[in-house]
């Protein structure tokens, strides 16, 4: 049975993980850089490597295709997401954990995000795939399997089968539509800020339950002038 770690082997261990750590980020900030700038189909994995002072075989260590490594910050942000929402108590209804989880997971990502890649390159990265038909698909392949994934979890909350209920779905569904609207409108803004993004999500969750259950007119519709027959 081997011994414990030394301190030594300890602290050599965490130098390397730290290198590695320091490797994969650096992948991610040349990527995205070399993607938003000249684009994505003309990138390529040589280019990203290159511009990081490694090998291609060293890239595929850590990243296994080119779309894997412009996603690398997306996963992270989904991946505390996640955690966040497992976390939430089980009292709460299933649209208020979701809401509570994407905000506390942006209380905290901002400083996650800017320890990879700025801000800016993160909004830049997020116009880049609206605008690359490869990459929209891939998102849309992504965020079905991300959905699928949050109604597992929202039907386990609530102690339900996903496949015979169909209320977790439906509920993830109309929460994933608001998401993407926020993350549009955000992009199009070109406000680079962390709070900025926080804000436009939590004000459009905030709106879904007033859009589907409200009454959206002010006041009771009055019936076609036009209509009326003269007076007398």
């Amino acid at each position: 049975m081997r011994a414990e770690m030394t301190p030594r082997e300890g602290l050599r261990c965490g130098l390397r993980e730290r290198k590695k750590r320091r490797t994969h980020d650096a992948l991610i900030r040349a990527a995205l850089e070399l993607c938003t700038q000249q684009g994505y189909d003309r990138t390529t994995i040589d280019e990203i490597a290159e511009a990081v002072d490694v090998s291609q075989r060293t890239f595929f260590r850590y990243f296994t295709t080119k779309e894997d490594v412009v996603f690398a910050v997306q996963e992270i942000v989904e991946a505390r997401f996640l955690e966040a929402l497992r976390a939430r108590p089980a009292a709460e209804p299933p649209l208020e954990a979701l809401r509570n989880a994407v905000l506390l997971a942006w209380d905290d990502l901002g400083q996650v995000i800017e320890s990879i890649i700025p801000v800016e390159l993160h909004m830049r990265t997020y116009q880049m795939i609206e605008s690359t038909p490869a990459l929209v698909a891939a998102h849309l392949r992504r965020s079905s399997e991300l959905e699928e994934l949050i109604a597992t979890v929202i039907a386990g909350r609530e102690g339900l089968d996903v496949a015979t209920d169909p209320r977790p779905r439906i509920v993830v569904a109309a929460f994933s539509g608001v998401m993407r609207l926020a993350g549009r409108l955000w992009g199009e803004a070109g406000e680079c800020s962390v709070e900025s993004i926080r804000a436009t999500t939590e004000q459009h969750l905030d709106g879904i339950i007033p859009a589907i259950a409200g009454e959206w007119r002010k006041t009771t519709p009055q019936r076609d002038h036009a209509s009326k027959p003269p007076h007398a």
